[in-house]
């Protein structure tokens, strides 16, 4: 009988995915211009929060950033609200840095979104950080915490997913 070394498992291969998801929001990668990472990222964030949007629940974000770190892909982003929506902008080399951030990597992120663990727990066991402005951090942690994540669209939530079984 003849043995097959069996393929490598998907979580394996997400270190050579990691470059390639780098190179998508890196600001110094000529490939995708900012202007239109920040014009998909918008219109994602936009339509996913939109129930939220309308109740107004992000007013508290108005002209405050927060800045988001996800270290092991080298993303790096701030996040705004203006006229009723949320805007993305680069968090370095902006006019303004962000007020707070939280900094993570990938694999806690995704934890996070597809509700495999509390926030708390990754917050309390500092798997992900709030720096800078606390409170504002805090606040938009609770308002993600509020969100029901089961009402996001199917193909969301089914990307999602996936991600976080690519990542063992």
């Amino acid at each position: 009988m003849i043995f097959l070394p069996r393929p490598p498992l998907p979580f394996r291969l997400l270190p050579s995915l990691s470059p390639n998801l780098r190179s998508l929001f890196s600001r110094t990668e000529p490939h995708i211009p900012f202007r239109l990472k920040r014009q998909l990222l918008e219109r994602l964030l936009n339509r996913l929060f939109r129930q939220q949007l309308e109740d107004e629940e992000f007013d508290f974000m108005e002209q405050r950033q927060l800045g988001l770190e996800v270290r092991d892909l080298g993303l790096r982003l701030a996040f705004g609200y203006r006229d009723g929506q949320l805007k993305v902008e680069p968090a370095s080399g902006s006019k303004k840095s962000p007020d707070a951030w939280i900094r993570g990597d990938s694999g806690e992120f995704l934890r996070l979104a597809t509700l495999e663990e509390d926030p708390d727990t990754l917050f309390f066991q500092r798997r992900l950080l709030i720096e800078g402005d606390t409170e504002l951090g805090l606040a938009v942690k609770n308002l993600l915490d509020s969100v029901d994540w089961s009402e996001m669209p199917p193909l969301f939530q089914r990307g999602l997913h996936a991600l976080r079984r690519l990542q063992g």
